[in-house]
């Protein structure tokens, strides 16, 4: 397949053509982790999943080298372990498990490698020290900063002209600096605030500097792609650009910058203030479906619009994608002792998946297959939808749910006192088949009523009654 993608650096859709085959190499920003991942959060993860699937499939996954890092060094981990009373450790340890476990429930996969920006404090140090002295980079004040205009095409990534970057960032004003454009790379740790020992004192970095190392560690100085939300694009990865360019020998960095867009709850800005702000976590235990199958719907929500452009979170898309999802797995259900080959991916998913990240319209093509497979007939065209099902669905992160999770699985229907077991539906149903052959039709109905009151829905057949989750 031809895979191409919009490049952030052109301004256009690009062939990807990787520097080398055997190695692709990807690098995106992660968590700065010193609170729970916000569903905004979740959109990249999801995006750069997809994307990393896809790389895999086209060149192997033993060729694809996809590195999400960890920012445990910031401000605001400082300032929030301080708000606690826990250790800077205990905070983004504790954070990063949650991260884990939440985008796991996504269907987001670990990424190749996920360094910390505490493993590479030397590094960090290292290129400052290497941009002071290649007179990009100088001392004021216990800081490090950047010299803007020692870099004569600074604003290439983002386009931004000078007075855009220093009145449309968030570009801090200080009398020690010589530009008002220039950023920080390292900052001083006074008394007891965590920091490290360096040539300028004890401190601790800036931010972009801890890309630029981490990228360079794991992917070396020059890659194929790097990715983040297009909210990084300036300061974070324009800073990066110029570190990095200026820092190494080769001067290429990233050759394609891939951004997603933002998201909004409702067409408005995600705020506290507001009530429309939720965590990943809010909206998994909003649900009353199993996690797997709660976080497989959402992730369809957050892969149902081009990753480029605004996504606006709706129940009613959050409704949506459940139902679609029904579609598919019951045409798997469908689909039950059939076996199937997965190793044919639909054209029409490759098509859109390697035009830029199609992912609605290759939402769309797996859910007409899932059609098709409820009116095919013939078994051999079972096979071959059912292959195309997985296939398709692997390479999305969607169908990866068990039939049994998926119409029966809900908090409130699987065990326990919060509801019915699995048993004791199926306990019910035999009732009400005894019932339906001693003609006491009023007791089936009630029994049928009740389990639809509790989300339950029966579904009678001539191979018998099967049931659902509402």
């Amino acid at each position: 397949m031809t895979i191409k993608l919009y490049n952030t650096a052109k301004r256009e859709v690009e062939t990807f053509v990787p520097r080398d085959p055997k190695n692709v190499g990807m690098y995106v920003c992660g968590p700065t982790v010193y609170d729970t991942a916000h569903i905004g959060n979740a959109r990249p993860a999801v995006i750069f999943d997809v994307l990393a699937r896809l790389l895999r499939a086209e060149y192997g996954a033993d060729h694809v080298t996809y590195v999400r890092n960890i920012t445990d060094v910031e401000d605001k981990i400082i300032d929030r372990a301080a708000e606690r009373g826990i250790s800077i450790e205990e905070l983004t340890t504790e954070t990063t498990a949650q991260y884990h476990a939440d985008m796991a429930a996504l269907g987001v996969g670990l990424p190749d490698r996920e360094p910390k920006a505490t493993e590479h404090i030397q590094g960090m140090i290292d290129m400052i020290q290497t941009l002071i002295e290649k007179g990009h980079a100088y001392e004021a004040e216990g800081h490090v900063l950047f010299d803007v205009p020692s870099m004569p095409d600074y604003g290439k990534l983002s386009g931004r002209n000078r007075d855009e970057m220093i009145e449309g960032a968030r570009v801090e004003v200080a009398p020690y600096k010589k530009d008002p454009a220039d950023f920080v790379l390292w900052k001083p740790s006074p008394g007891d605030m965590h920091g490290w020992a360096s040539p300028w004192g004890k401190g601790r970095p800036g931010w972009h500097i801890e890309c630029s190392v981490m990228s360079k560690a794991e992917l070396g100085e020059a890659f194929d792609i790097h990715g983040g939300g297009r909210d990084l694009i300036f300061p974070h990865h324009e800073n990066e650009v110029a570190q990095s360019c200026c820092a190494n020998d080769d001067k290429t960095f990233a050759r394609y910058w891939v951004h997603n867009g933002f998201l909004t709850v409702d067409g408005k800005k995600m705020s506290k203030s507001l009530g429309n702000f939720f965590t990943v976590r809010d909206v998994l235990d909003k649900s009353t479906r199993l996690e797997g199958c709660a976080g497989e719907i959402y992730r369809f929500v957050l892969l149902n619009t081009d990753y480029r452009k605004p996504l606006n979170w709706t129940e009613d898309g959050v409704l949506n994608a459940e139902n679609s999802l029904d579609t598919i797995y019951t045409a798997l259900k469908s689909l039950e002792g059939i076996e199937a080959d997965t190793s044919q991916v639909a054209d029409g998913i490759i098509h859109h998946l390697s035009n830029d990240m199609d992912t609605p319209f290759a939402i769309k093509e797996l859910i007409a297959i899932a059609k098709e497979a409820n009116k095919a007939s013939d078994d051999d065209e079972k096979a071959r939808l059912k292959g195309l099902l997985f296939s398709g669905g692997n390479l999305l992160g969607l169908a990866q749910q068990s039939l049994d999770d998926w119409f029966k699985g809900s908090k409130n229907s699987v065990g326990g006192a919060d509801g019915l077991s699995g048993e004791d539906i199926d306990n019910l149903i035999v009732e009400r088949v005894d019932a339906k052959k001693n003609k006491n039709f009023a007791r089936a109905d009630e029994i049928r009523d009740s389990l639809k009151d509790q989300g339950i829905i029966l579904e009678d057949s001539p191979q018998g009654t099967t049931w659902k989750r509402a």
